[in-house]
Order: C-alpha cells, then structure tokens, then sequence
C-alpha cells in the first residue's frame, strides 16, 4: 500500500494518540506534549509530520528541537526523513532506540554532514518501569521542592545537567531557568534538602520530567558529589519514587546503559527493564 505523508493537526489528534498509547512509557514524552498543546504547530512548537496507509497512521515525526520518532512500520522511515531537509534545527534525535538509529542513519544517507557531524550517539539506553513494591526503605528526607529552596534545587540542576549532557544549559533567555521554575510550581521536584546554619543546600534531586495519565517519567537525578558512595542514594531514589506514586502508578525513567552504577542503583530500588530508548546528541 503507498504511504502517504503530510503535516497532522488536531483533527489527527485521536488517530496520533491511538499509535502513541501502543507504548505509553516509551512514548509518555509525546503524549504529555499532545495533551497539553494539541497538534497545531502554533501551539505545539514544531510540525508533526504524519505516514498514513490508507486511513491507519502508521508512523509520525515529531521535528522540534528534539526530533522524535514513532512508527508501527520501520518502512516508512525514509518517507518521514525526506520531510526533514538537510537544515538541522534539531539539537537531539530521541526515542526507541532502533527508530532513532534508523532515523539517523537515513538523514546521514540522504542529507549528509549537518546530520552526520553529532556530538555523541548514546545507542542503548535501558527503559525501565518500577516494580509494584518498594524494595528499599524511602529516605524520609525526600521533599516536595517548593520555591523557598529553589535557587539551591536549580544549582543543582544545572549542575546534573552539565555532567549528563555535557553543556551547560544556561543561556541568556534564561529559558532552562524558567523551565524549573515551572517544574517546581508543579510539584514535579523532589529533594534533600540539607539544613544547616544559615543555609539549606539541596544533596539530591530528581524531577517528573514528563507525565500522561497515570505514567509519569522521572529525569534529572542528580546527588552531591560529596554524598555520593555514601549509600544514600537507594533510599533517596526511593522516596522520590514513593512521592511520584502519590499522582501516578507507573514511575518509568531511562538511563545510559555505560553510567553503571546508575543502572545499578535503580535495579536496587525495584526498577526493571522494558524496552530500550537511543539519543543523538548535537
């Protein structure tokens, strides 16, 4: 059957949602962004360009800044990447792992150097989902951030941000400050804050990243590296886990499967493997 494609709007809305929701854990980042802004790029911030058999959606490309996509048929892979040109907005290529590395394999074929000149390529990164039970006891210290300690939580998550990525976020918009600030005025940051005398200083984080329903994906945990190998850090995760369980059933998260002592630290906590995610970084 020929494939077409063409840019979706929100009279697609239920068809994406439909493809989407055959894996809501991998796919919960697209499907919170849908459900928040619809698929009109005005809103949105980006087209989503749409490959149809018939009148079966059977894949979709999300082209923002981070280029997302989902295809019940690896097939049309090469038609969604044609709509893509070889001018790169992009600063990431994101999601199941075999689709993001077909996806960048067909750019670098068809358009070449601007798609082919990443930063790195983190090919395996393990997806997980929590267990039903808590394996470790919650550290009782873990809070909901509230704007009282937020300039400490932001140190901090910059901080985790330039050790994962690489890069620091900050940059004259102020828009990665904004965007915790968000975070935090939804009750989507979880903490241990440290009290001493005339400061708090915040010695671990973690954030819902994204949420749809009942999933939730936890991102961005960070501990102080003067508390790392303390042996704390099971039982912070599991009082952030706890906390994220108050709203939503199922915490998922994913991780790079070279930081092994974090793979490590989530099987500990009851975290089990389910699916495999990829990044392109530019």
């Amino acid at each position: 059957m020929a494939t077409r494609v063409r840019t979706l709007d929100d009279t697609d809305r239920g068809a994406a949602v439909e493809l989407l929701s055959a894996d809501p854990v991998g796919n919960v980042f697209l499907l919170s962004r849908i459900a928040q802004y619809g698929l009109a790029h005005h809103r949105l911030g980006c087209y989503v360009f749409g490959a149809w058999h018939g009148a079966e959606l059977v894949g979709l490309l999300h082209a923002g800044a981070n280029l997302v996509p989902v295809c019940s048929d690896p097939q049309v892979l090469p038609r969604l990447a044609a709509h893509l040109g070889p001018w790169r907005n992009a600063t990431s290529i994101m999601g199941r792992a075999d689709l993001v590395v077909g996806l960048h394999a067909e750019l670098v074929r068809r358009w070449g150097r601007p798609w082919s000149q990443v930063r790195e390529l983190r090919a395996h990164q393990p997806l997980m989902v929590m267990g039903p039970e808590a394996v470790v006891a919650p550290d009782r210290r873990v809070q909901t951030v509230t704007r009282r300690d937020f300039e400490s939580y932001f140190r901090a998550a910059v901080a985790m941000y330039t050790e994962e990525v690489g890069v620091s976020p900050l940059d004259p918009s102020n828009g990665y400050r904004r965007h915790m600030g968000q975070l935090v005025d939804l009750r989507n940051c979880f903490a241990i804050v440290d009290e001493t005398p005339g400061q708090r200083v915040v010695r671990f984080k973690s954030d819902i990243g994204v949420a749809w329903g009942r999933i939730c994906q936890i991102q961005g945990v960070w501990m102080d590296p003067a508390w790392r190998h303390s042996g704390a850090a099971a039982a912070a995760m599991s009082g952030a886990v706890e906390l994220c369980r108050r709203r939503y059933p199922t915490v998922s998260l994913y991780v790079n499967d070279f930081n092994t002592p974090a793979v490590k630290l989530y099987q500990q906590v009851g975290f089990r493997q389910v699916g495999e995610m990829a990044t392109v970084l530019y």
